[in-house]
C-alpha cells in the first residue's frame, strides 16, 4: 500500500543525508519534500503539516551526536512522529463478557462480512474462543450465505433467522443463543449502506443500544482515502465506536487513510486486512507499520509469522540433519511449503530488511515457488534424498518431467547446494548451538 509514499519519502531524505549537520534551511528543504509526499498519499493537509510541525520541533531541538549523521537523526525523528500519528502502540480488541459481543460496522463494499470471518478464525485459533458469528445483514441478497460459507472454512457456526427481517431482533437472540450453548465470542455482521444515510445509522444505533457490545469494530476500505476518513467520522459521532479495522491494505492505494484516520476520529487502528485468505488478518502495529513505510522492513512481523509455522519438533528435526550433513531436497521442499503458509510471499519479503526495496522492483507473486516443486516433485525419492547423484541424464529427465528447463534444474540445485553450505556455516560458528538459538536461526 505504502510503495510510492516510501519512495516519496526516501526521495525527501536524500537532501540532508548529505549534510554534515542539521540547519533551518536543510529541514525546511527537507520537510516540504516529506509534506508533499503526504498530500500525495491522500493524508489530509491539517494532519499532514501537524506533523511536519511536530518533526521540525524535534529536528531543531535535536542535539545530534558526533556518531549520528543529520539523515539518521532525521530517519528516527520522522520514524517516531509516525508512530505516534498511528496510535503509539498496538490497542488489543476487548473480548472480555460472557459471552464478549463484537459490533461491526461500515459502508457496503468495505468487507465488513469477509473481515468477520477472518476476525471468528482469528479468535479461535489464536485466543482459542468459541466464537458464533450473526448474520444482521438482512438486505444484501448474499450477504447471509456468503457469512455461511467463511464460517464453513474456518468452522465456526453462523446463527441465522432468514425469516426475519428485523436486525435487532436477530442480533438480540443470537445472544440469548450464545449463552445457552456456552459460546464466548459473538461476533454481529451489519447491513452497509453504498454512502451514509439516516435509515443506516438509525439501526445500526438501535442494535448497538440493544447489544451494549464490548467492542465495536468500524470498517474501512483503505483504499477510499480521505472519503474513508470522512466516513469513519461521521460514525464516530453517532456509534462512537472504539476501533478502526483499515481492510483492503493490499490494493493500489496511496495509504493516506492509514495515515489520517487515528488523529481524526481519535480512535485506534487495531486491525489491518489485505487478500480474502481468512488467514490475512494482522493486529495493527504503529511502530512496525512506521518502519515498513520508511524502507526499513518489519522483522518483528516476518518471525512472529515464520513461529506460526515451525514447530519444535520440525526444528530439533532439521538441526539433526544439518548437523549430519543429510540435510536434502525433501526438507527443501518442506521449507518452501512452510514460507508459502507466512502468506503473500512479495509482502514476506517486504518485511526482511534491506530486501523490501528489491521485491518491490520484482514481479513475485504466489506462484513463485510452482517451478521449483515441479522440478522436486519430478526427481525419485533416491534423487531427493541425495541430489549428488543427479548427473546429466538425470536432469534431463526431470526437466522433460517438470514441464522446466535444463537451466531452471540446475540454477535450483546450485542454490540448494549454496544454501546448505550456508545454513552448515552457521550452525558451525561457535559452540554446538542449543534447540533456542537454532529455532531463531530457522526463523530468520
Amino acid at each position: 500500500m505504502f510503495e510510492n509514499l516510501s519512495e516519496r519519502l526516501e526521495r525527501s531524505f536524500k537532501v540532508i543525508r548529505g549534510e554534515s549537520r542539521i540547519t533551518e534551511l536543510n529541514v525546511a528543504e527537507t520537510l516540504k519534500d516529506i509534506r508533499k509526499a503526504l498530500l500525495d498519499a491522500d493524508v489530509s493537509y491539517k494532519v499532514a503539516k501537524t506533523f511536519t510541525d511536530e518533526v521540525k520541533i524535534k529536528a531543531m531541538g535535536a542535539n545530534v551526536l558526533t556518531a549520528v549523521k543529520p539523515g539518521e537523526m532525521m530517519v528516527k525523528i520522522v520514524h517516531d512522529e509516525l508512530v505516534a500519528l498511528m496510535g503509539g502502540e498496538a490497542s488489543q480488541i476487548n473480548i472480555k463478557g460472557e459471552p464478549a459481543t463484537v459490533l461491526i460496522a461500515g459502508l457496503q463494499g468495505s468487507g465488513k462480512t469477509t473481515f468477520s470471518g477472518k476476525l471468528a478464525g482469528y479468535l479461535k485459533t489464536k485466543k482459542n474462543r468459541t466464537t458464533l458469528l450473526v448474520a444482521c445483514d438482512v438486505y444484501r441478497p448474499a450477504a447471509i450465505e456468503q457469512l455461511k460459507i467463511l464460517g464453513g472454512q474456518i468452522g465456526v457456526p453462523v446463527y441465522t433467522e432468514e425469516d426475519n427481517k428485523n436486525p435487532v431482533e436477530i442480533a438480540a437472540n443470537a445472544i440469548k443463543h450464545a449463552k445457552n450453548h456456552g459460546y464466548s465470542v459473538v461476533i454481529v455482521d451489519t447491513a452497509g449502506r453504498l454512502a451514509i444515510d439516516e435509515e443506516m445509522m438509525t439501526e445500526i444505533t438501535a442494535i448497538k443500544q440493544t447489544l451494549n457490545p464490548q467492542e465495536t469494530l468500524f470498517v474501512v476500505d483503505s483504499m477510499t482515502g480521505q472519503d474513508a476518513v470522512n466516513t469513519a467520522k461521521e460514525f464516530n459521532e453517532r456509534l462512537n465506536f472504539d476501533g478502526v479495522v483499515l481492510t483492503k491494505l493490499d490494493g493500489d492505494t496511496r495509504g493516506g487513510a492509514a495515515l489520517s484516520i487515528r488523529s481524526i476520529v481519535n480512535k485506534p487502528i487495531k486491525f489491518t486486512s489485505a487478500g480474502e485468505k481468512l488467514d490475512s488478518l494482522d493486529i495493527f502495529y504503529p511502530d512496525r507499520m512506521a518502519s515498513r513505510i520508511l524502507g526499513m522492513g518489519d522483522i518483528v512481523s516476518f518471525v512472529e509469522k515464520a513461529q506460526e509455522q515451525i514447530d519444535e519438533e520440525e526444528a530439533k528435526r532439521l538441526q539433526k540433519k544439518l548437523i549430519k550433513n543429510q540435510f536434502d531436497l525433501n526438507d527443501f521442499l518442506r521449507q518452501i511449503q512452510m514460507v508459502k503458509k507466512m502468506g503473500n510471499i512479495k509482502d514476506i519479503m517486504g518485511m526482511i530488511p534491506g530486501v523490501g526495496k528489491m521485491a518491490k522492483n520484482m514481479d513475485i507473486d504466489d506462484n513463485a515457488f510452482k517451478g521449483i516443486e515441479a522440478i522436486i516433485h519430478s526427481m525419485t525419492p533416491a534423487e531427493r534424498e541425495h541430489p549428488d547423484i543427479i548427473n546429466s541424464s538425470r536432469r534431463k529427465r526431470i526437466s522433460a518431467g517438470s514441464g522446466t528447463d535444463i537451466a531452471q534444474v540446475n540454477r535450483l540445485i546450485k542454490q540448494f547446494d549454496e544454501m546448505k553450505r550456508t545454513m552448515q556455516a552457521a550452525l558451525k560458528k561457535g559452540v554446538k548451538p542449543n534447540q533456542k538459538s537454532f529455532k531463531k536461526a530457522g526463523r530468520r
